[in-house]
């Protein structure tokens, strides 16, 4: 098992920038990738980014890339989501999820373990 911790979220003006974090505990060592998803009201699940664990590696969504950089520590087995020149159509909870085995990143369902969700709201 895989335990989830999402933390940094809150309320920024557009433009501004955010980082949020998620902690990894439990058998991390199986993790193959870790990615972030967002789900706005009434609105599905979106792919945001996502890291490979070995390689260091991201990959991201068309709308967040160039302005999210996600990055991974592996020493605190936390990986970080730093989000520059935000905009209010980046409000969303994101929730940080984990993979063992290998898949398509940007699929939610290819994830076993979830977070409970960070709250990120960006004012116009």
């Amino acid at each position: 098992q895989v335990q989830l911790v999402e933390s940094g979220g809150g309320l920024v003006q557009a433009g501004g920038s955010l980082r949020i974090s998620c902690a990894a505990s439990g058998r991390t060592f199986s993790t193959y990738a870790m990615g972030w998803f967002r789900q706005a009201p009434g609105k599905e699940r979106e792919f945001v980014a996502a890291i490979w664990w070995k390689t260091g590696s991201g990959y991201y969504a068309d709308p967040v890339k160039g302005r999210f950089t996600i990055s991974r520590d592996n020493a605190l087995n936390t990986v970080h989501l730093q989000m520059n020149s935000l905009k209010p159509e980046d409000t969303a909870a994101y929730y940080c999820a984990a993979m063992k085995n290998g898949g398509d990143v940007t699929r939610s369902y290819e994830y076993d373990y979830w977070g409970q969700g960070t709250q990120v709201t960006v004012s116009s």
